[in-house]
């Protein structure tokens, strides 16, 4: 059955030397996986440029019953960046985000509150032009809530430490496990989990803090999602914004 959705872009593989096999956040049946013909005519109804990390695409595809590969027919961004691709910034956070969303978004389901925070925070970062050094830091913790990770901030006191394996606020260190964080860079993740798209440049960090950050966030997926590999992409990520 052939349908239309709108879906966004999170890992490409090359199938053969005319399709690729491209996994995507789509709208209305959430983590799919397409296999996409890109013959190098011009008069394709696909390119290959469309799939880029984050891209925003609105597509057509044959959905056939007992397969986990759809064939895609028609495809066209609904959004072409205007800055993403060609910041080198940007396009790391790209890379990176993408790369964490194709190991962390398993789920196989219509998600539409999940498929607009992440439309909504790709075009954010397009159209952002400052002030964007702590952005994969608020998108990462924000999306913990839609994967059901979100931490419980409650009864925090300054001085608490933080337990990664157990998702709260501790006034005394764990002795089970080794896996927590200092009261200091517990009251940091606080204020990182205070922060929005809106106001995050108000909040200053250094690269070494921001790594730090992102070391900690990375850990606590970790844990608590099966299987969850090291990224590639991480280590690039923490070379930006010096």
């Amino acid at each position: 059955m052939l349908q239309k959705s709108k879906g966004i872009v999170l890992h490409t593989l090359k199938y053969n030397d005319n399709s690729v096999i491209v996994d995507m956040y789509t709208e209305l049946s959430g983590r799919t996986s397409f296999l996409v013909p890109v013959p190098r005519s011009r008069k394709s109804a696909v390119k290959a440029v469309l799939f880029q990390p984050l891209s925003l695409i609105e597509f057509e595809a044959d959905y056939r019953p007992n397969t986990t590969l759809y064939r895609m027919k028609e495809a066209k961004s609904f959004y072409p960046f205007s800055s993403l691709p060609y910041d080198p910034y940007k396009s790391s956070i790209a890379l990176f985000l993408a790369e964490f969303l194709y190991r962390a978004v398993r789920e196989e389901a219509e998600n539409k509150p999940l498929f607009a925070y992440l439309q909504h925070s790709v075009v954010w970062l397009d159209e952002c032009r400052q002030g964007f050094a702590n952005f994969h830091l608020v998108f990462l913790m924000r999306l913990s809530r839609f994967l059901g990770l979100y931490p419980n901030l409650e009864n925090y006191h300054p001085g608490d430490y933080f337990d990664l394996l157990n998702a709260c606020f501790t006034s005394s260190c764990p002795r089970l496990h080794a896996s927590y964080i200092s009261p200091e860079e517990s009251a940091r993740l606080l204020r990182l989990m205070r922060m929005n798209y809106d106001t995050m440049h108000l909040f200053a960090m250094n690269r070494v803090e921001r790594t730090r950050c992102l070391t900690i966030i990375n850990d606590y997926y970790r844990l608590h999602l099966p299987d969850f590999p090291v990224l590639k992409s991480l280590e690039v990520l923490k070379e930006l914004f010096d």
